[in-house]
């Protein structure tokens, strides 16, 4: 069993934020993958299912970015899972926009969520890096993450976690190096 997590912040008004596309993310795996209803759980949302015969439990915090760990921490402890059956899903600036990179452990690179879940958990689960781009100058950080995607940025976006979601079953399997090429080799087929 594991548990993905999706970072984000709650509610209409960042439905469609850069920072919110690992709730985008545990969205598309949801559907394409056809997992069970959204239940309140663990001081989020929880969409139960499986991928390539493993059980998933997906869960979007509802607490806020800032502290997105309370409820991972939460749902890890109900379950008596492991850190490393936990998984990730995040924006990272550092990555361009369309790239999605995987890695256990490492920096928080300043991500809110990030900083929580290791507070909560410490720094070694697995993160799936998705990337947003960097808006050049560290003045317009804040406004860049919390901003809407464009609408000549939705079709990308779209085919981008589709990727994601059809990949998943290598995800699933621990294969994170295959989940990063499969993925990349589909965005270039687009």
């Amino acid at each position: 069993m594991q548990i993905w997590a999706g970072l984000g912040n709650p509610g209409p008004r960042y439905a469609l934020n850069r920072h919110n596309v690992g709730f985008m993310a545990c969205d598309v795996i949801a559907e394409m993958h056809a997992f069970g209803p959204v239940q309140k759980k663990f001081a989020g949302w929880v969409q139960e299912g499986r991928i390539a015969d493993v059980r998933i439990v997906l869960l979007k915090p509802a607490t806020f970015m800032n502290e997105s760990g309370r409820a991972v921490a939460e749902a890890l402890r109900f379950y008596k899972l492991p850190v490393d059956a936990l998984t990730v899903f995040h924006d990272e600036l550092d990555l361009a926009p369309g790239k999605v990179k995987v890695r256990v452990g490492g920096g928080l690179a300043g991500h809110n969520g990030l900083r929580s879940i290791d507070q909560h958990l410490g720094p070694e689960f697995r993160r799936v890096r998705i990337g947003i781009g960097h808006p050049g100058s560290k003045e317009r950080v804040t406004g860049h993450v919390l901003g809407n995607y464009a609408r000549g940025e939705i079709d990308a976006l779209t085919d981008m976690l589709a990727a994601i979601a059809a990949e998943a079953p290598w995800l699933a399997a621990g294969d994170d190096a295959r989940f990063m090429s499969e993925v990349s080799r589909r965005l270039q087929d687009e």
